[in-house]
């Protein structure tokens, strides 16, 4: 017999636990009945970044209503990354896409910081959440990352935390390359939180740049020859960092639900 493997992952904000019947709200429920076309019996895979990621059923479907019973745990919860993304808020169209992809890219929290030259002056931080959480559910990550109102650059640097590394992407090509900087950390093994800042569409100004070089956890980076739009600096310093210090190293959580659905 084959396995069932779920079309459709869900972010619930529920306890997930062998035999629970955990409610959906009107969207989810528009979406499976009416998108998806799901019907009682059919597998749904949930998550809530706590307890990894389960296999459920449709046990009721109702007018407004959808029932889902949790059956078994198909993965347990991965640690993760401890990585912040710091930017300043950008377009709806170049923002959304930047936060999708550090979603996809592991990112732990999503800061928006304002600086000089930010021309976004309004975040809509129930938007970026919604977003965050669709790209979760189809990327096949167990949790969602954090949404941070926006905070100026200087309360945000004199409130930072000692223990977290800043990498501060500096567009003026006055850093260190950042791939081989980045492996120079791997082989040192130095480990534990980290951020990384990228500037607005028009850059950081000297003032800034000047501050930020004058803290004890910054490290400045270049990201090559080429200036970078803010939403591609945004992928490629966060592909750098996974792919050098981060969870790319490592094997990745679909094995373990592959051999937890033959099961």
């Amino acid at each position: 017999m084959q396995p069932t493997v779920p079309r459709v992952r869900l972010f619930l904000d529920h306890s997930l636990a062998s035999g629970a019947a955990i409610p959906l709200d009107r969207e989810r429920t528009h979406y499976l009945r009416d998108v998806m076309r799901l019907g009682p019996g059919d597998a749904v895979a949930a998550f809530n970044g706590r307890d990894g990621e389960w296999l459920g059923r449709i046990a009721t479907v109702e007018k407004r209503s959808i029932a889902l019973r949790m059956e078994r745990r198909l993965s347990p919860q991965p640690d993760g990354v401890d990585l912040w993304l710091l930017f300043a808020p950008l377009k709806r169209g170049p923002g959304d896409l930047l936060v999708t992809k550090a979603v996809e890219l592991g990112a732990s929290a999503l800061m928006p910081v304002m600086t000089a030259r930010t021309a976004v002056s309004r975040v809509r931080r129930e938007r970026m959440r919604a977003l965050a959480i669709e790209a979760a559910e189809q990327c096949g990550r167990c949790d969602v990352p954090e949404t941070r109102e926006p905070l100026p650059l200087p309360a945000l640097l004199d409130d930072w935390p000692a223990e977290r590394r800043l990498m501060f992407c500096d567009e003026s090509g006055h850093g260190l390359p950042i791939v081989g900087f980045l492996n120079e950390v791997g082989r040192d093994g130095i480990a534990g939180p980290w951020a990384v800042l990228i500037g607005p569409e028009g850059g950081f100004t000297e003032e800034e740049r000047a501050s930020l070089r004058g803290r004890p956890f910054v490290h400045a980076v270049d990201l090559g020859p080429r200036l970078l739009r803010a939403e591609t600096a945004a992928i490629a310093a966060l592909v750098c960092w996974q792919a050098t210090i981060g969870d790319w190293r490592g094997a990745g959580a679909a094995p373990a639900r592959a051999a937890a659905l033959r099961a």
